[in-house]
């Protein structure tokens, strides 16, 4: 889905001051810099063809990527000799915007390298993405109207068995180590593997492009391509699937806990994952833990005013009980729930210029979660798709077991992953200008994570909320983020099991059983990356209130939502600097 790795930004008021270097060296300084960025950025297309298709680079279209251990080892000195180079820049050298440049390749090598040296290959996937959700999405956003393109295609399936191979392989590594997965992630994520196996392969999701293709080629052309499309998914996909659904089955010895740090070398690969994806460095698990705690507790005050003000008869448990059960609350077919989440992003829509004043050129749809995953997927998610590409961005509503899709949630989830959250975050990264290509693909999750989660409640002064219950659903999904922060900690430093994670998601939300399944499960799967929605939506709103104290009457809240999207997803440490720059700007125009 997304690649959380750090996007470089740099400040408005910056701009022309970066735009004159203050002497010579500054400019050699720039230059040199500039030339590491684009050397490392063909670099990282050239390594990861996946991620050069998300981006709409097609050289690499016919190919997976590489992960034996020569292609890491290979990576891991290439990424160290870069880090190596950038450190031979002094940052007294550049502009402001070059250091930023700077600091955060810097960021993005140390990242990577500090994945390679902890060998996080050993773990390839968790409930939500992996080598085989590559796979799947292989041909996502690419346009197909030549033979090359289809030719291409075709490598790339071809290709897959050898990318399987070697993720097994990497796995097996992990067996030996006792760097594995949890059994309860295997038996999750197997019905999804399964799924694959057809007898036919036109069931496959992989024939798809094949199906209806461009007008431009020949009858003669079309046929080619489709038998040799079929042959390649019915004697190479299909069975590359089949070999790791039975090496989970048959060989995969998973681990009978669920805490990252009872793995060995568990405790650095857990600090390893909150530093990732938070960026915070000097907060423990412990002190995450009690802000979560806090937040559940005051989170929780507001849920009891809502059922006090619709004078239930009965205590927070049943009013839960009741919001689960109820048929009001739920459609009756995939439809009725695709047009619900459709009319109410279309509210949103009319809204967002009186609260933004930049708004993105591309649109994004609505979009069903594919049958084979969609009992192991979350509520709902976002795929971005680059400038040019066939589709806008992607709104995935998962659609299977609607009774476990209450209809008052829909209008937090649709702020949340459309507009203004992931959506509108996402579009104008990718719209950014004369920025370094790196930089509008790059993404940070505390940030963009954080920044879904505080248009959830931005979504009160849009006016988006319209009754009791879709009010309570949007407390309950921040209480969501809230509980993750307790449960994530709880599972992978403090000894919880799966049951307490659970109960304590009961306890303490609206969300149905099957949600809280499929989210503790993410979680287990998935260390420290549930902490930066809290986190990272904690830290915008301190900067807001910061922002409206600070400038008073000349705080303009359109403005702000601007100058917080406006430079890309950014570490939290940089949001902070770049919102109080604009507020001392704000503050010298003034006086």
């Amino acid at each position: 889905m997304i690649d959380y790795r750090i996007i470089a930004a740099t400040l408005v008021i910056t701009l022309a001051a970066a735009a004159s270097p203050a002497n010579a060296d500054e400019g050699a300084a720039e230059r040199h810099l500039d030339a590491i960025i684009a050397e490392h950025w063909d670099y990282s297309l050239r390594e990861d063809p996946i991620e050069a298709t998300a981006v709409g680079v097609s050289d690499f279209n016919d190919r997976m990527p590489g992960v034996s251990p020569a292609d890491q080892s290979r990576r891991l000195a290439a990424e160290q000799a870069f880090l190596r180079r950038t450190q031979d820049i002094s940052s007294e050298s550049l502009s402001i915007a070059g250091r930023i440049n700077l600091d955060l390749l810097q960021w993005v090598l140390e990242d990577s390298i500090g994945a390679y040296e902890l060998n996080l290959s050993r773990i390839p996937f968790n409930t939500f993405s992996g080598f085989f959700m590559n796979a799947l999405t292989a041909s996502s956003g690419v346009s197909m109207s030549s033979v090359d393109d289809y030719e291409d295609y075709i490598a790339r399936l071809s290709d897959i068995p050898r990318y399987f191979h070697e993720n097994l392989d990497n796995m097996r590594v992990g067996a030996a180590d006792r760097f594995v997965l949890p059994q309860i992630v295997i038996d999750g994520v197997l019905p999804t593997i399964e799924a694959q196996v057809k007898d036919n392969p036109e069931d496959s999701s992989f024939f798809d492009p094949f199906t209806d293709m461009s007008d431009r080629l020949s009858a003669a052309e079309q046929n080619r391509l489709r038998e040799a499309g079929r042959a390649v998914i019915r004697n190479e996909v299909l069975p590359a699937f089949a070999a790791v659904a039975a090496f989970l089955h048959e060989e995969y010895q998973a681990s009978d806990t669920v805490g990252a740090e009872d793995l060995e070398e568990g405790k650095d690969y857990y600090a390893f994952s909150i530093k990732r994806y938070t960026t915070l460095t000097n907060t423990t698990a412990s002190e995450i833990h009690q802000t979560g705690l806090a937040e559940v507790e005051r989170i929780r005050e507001d849920m009891n005013s809502i059922i006090d003000e619709l004078e239930y008869d009965g205590d927070f448990a049943a009013f839960g009980e009741f919001l689960r059960s109820d048929p009001q609350f739920y459609a009756n077919s995939q439809e009725q729930l695709l047009k619900e989440v459709a009319y109410i992003a279309k509210r949103i829509d009319y809204k967002m210029p009186g609260f933004f004043g930049k708004l993105p050129r591309q649109s994004y749809g609505i979009i069903p979660v594919p049958d084979e995953i969609a009992p192991n997927y979350t509520t709902g998610a976002y795929y971005g798709s680059p400038p040019g590409a066939a589709n806008g961005g992607a709104f995935w509503v998962n659609t299977y077991a609607l009774d476990q899709r209450p209809l008052y949630e829909i209008p937090a989830l649709t702020l949340h992953e459309a507009v203004p959250g992931h959506h509108h975050q996402n579009a104008l990264s990718w719209e950014m200008e004369n920025v370094p290509a790196f930089r509008r693909n790059l993404y940070f999750s505390a940030f963009g994570e954080g920044w879904a989660l505080y248009a959830e409640k931005l979504g009160v002064e849009m006016d988006v909320y319209k009754t009791p219950y879709e009010h309570f659903g949007r407390l309950s999904y921040e209480m969501w983020r809230a509980c993750r922060l307790v449960v994530d900690t709880g599972l992978h430093s403090q000894g919880w099991t799966r049951q307490q994670a659970m109960d304590f998601f009961f306890d303490n939300t609206s969300l149905s059983k099957g949600n809280i399944r499929a989210e503790v499960d993410r979680y287990i799967s998935w260390p420290g990356q549930a902490l930066a929605y809290k986190l990272g939506e904690l830290k915008i709103w301190e900067l807001r209130r910061i922002a409206e104290h600070d400038l008073g009457d000349r705080f303009d809240l359109r403005e702000f939502h601007d100058v917080v999207l406006g430079n890309g997803a950014v570490p939290l440490a940089l949001l902070e600097d770049i919102v109080l720059r604009w507020v001392d700007t704000k503050l010298s125009e003034a006086s």
